[in-house]
């Protein structure tokens, strides 16, 4: 854990925060890679705390500083709406050292698609592909110009940056944007309405998509569900999960260490192995061919297509 101070905060774009936290005593911070995030744990007197993912925006060779923007979301859980109300430059918060589920890699050919605030792990990513000299494109929607960040920045790349703007009748036009990508790597991050037709398009061109959400619109009900076991291979034990239960909180209340953050399969921070039996997977991090492979799990969510599931805990 990290404890990091706010040097400054500048609004990106309507209702999103850009904050940019450095190490008190100066020293330099953590590496990472463009796509990572960082969990940043908000201390809400009287409301209790909360923990949520953040995805760095600025420089990975700049070690003096963590960028990040918040979305403000009003109908959220309320940590966004403390971040913009309450922190200020100076102040101290905790967050974790950087963490990657979007993994990148410089390819020949790249195509970027990012949706409003999905923007945020792009940035780093643009700017590697510029550095490496590489042919790349990046088709960026929003609301309205005033709700969509960091457009003086990506203004300088010039017309490999096309903006699709909404309130003026723009709409990416995906099976064209993926029909001239071929053998081009895509990546993007935004809201699920577009990465679900963007796989949809990439599946049927046989295009190479890597994304990342920030929300899960799986279904998540208990009205179907059934009891089945947990043996837990290092520990020996056997917990039977019930509808409505998670298998984190029986492992934790069973007072087996498990790592979590989110508690609602976006941010992967409780993946574990498989080492028998059939997820039902219900988290938003794993893609198809992860889910299919079925050697992890994220076990704040998802629960078990059968009777067992042993997993490596």
């Amino acid at each position: 854990m990290l404890t990091l101070q706010v040097a400054s905060r500048v609004d990106e774009a309507d209702g999103i925060a850009g904050l940019v936290l450095v190490d008190p005593q100066g020293q330099s911070l953590p590496e990472w890679t463009p796509g990572a995030h960082i969990d940043v744990h908000i201390d809400r007197p009287g409301e209790g705390a909360l923990v949520r993912q953040y995805s760095l925006c600025g420089d990975p060779a700049d070690r003096s500083a963590y960028r990040i923007a918040v979305l403000r979301e009003d109908a959220g859980g309320g940590g966004s709406r403390h971040l913009h109300e309450r922190v200020r430059p100076g102040q101290l918060v905790r967050v974790s050292e950087p963490r990657s589920l979007f993994p990148f890699a410089v390819r020949e050919r790249m195509v970027f698609v990012a949706g409003g605030i999905g923007i945020t792990p792009i940035l780093p990513m643009v700017a590697a592909a510029e550095a490496a000299g590489i042919d790349w494109t990046l088709h960026y929607a929003g609301r309205e110009p005033g709700a969509m960040a960091f457009g003086a920045h990506l203004a300088a790349f010039g017309d490999r940056v096309r903006v699709y703007v909404s309130a003026q009748g723009q709409r990416m036009a995906l099976p064209q944007i993926i029909g001239d990508a071929a053998g081009a790597a895509v990546f993007a991050c935004g809201p699920s309405r577009l990465l679900d037709e963007l796989e949809t398009v990439c599946t049927d061109a046989g295009v190479d998509l890597v994304v990342e959400r920030f929300a899960n619109d799986n279904v998540l009900t208990s009205e179907s569900d059934h009891a089945f076991e947990v043996e837990l291979s290092l520990t020996g034990g056997t917990l039977t999960v019930q509808p409505g239960e998670s298998i984190l909180d029986k492992v934790v209340a069973a007072g087996i260490p498990a790592p979590s953050s989110c508690r609602g399969g976006t941010c992967g921070t409780c993946e574990t192995f498989v080492v028998e039996g059939e997820p039902d997977h219900r988290d938003a991090v794993l893609n198809a061919k992860e889910r299919e492979e079925s050697e992890v799990m994220m076990i704040c969510v998802s629960r078990c297509k059968g009777a067992r599931l042993v997993l490596e805990l």
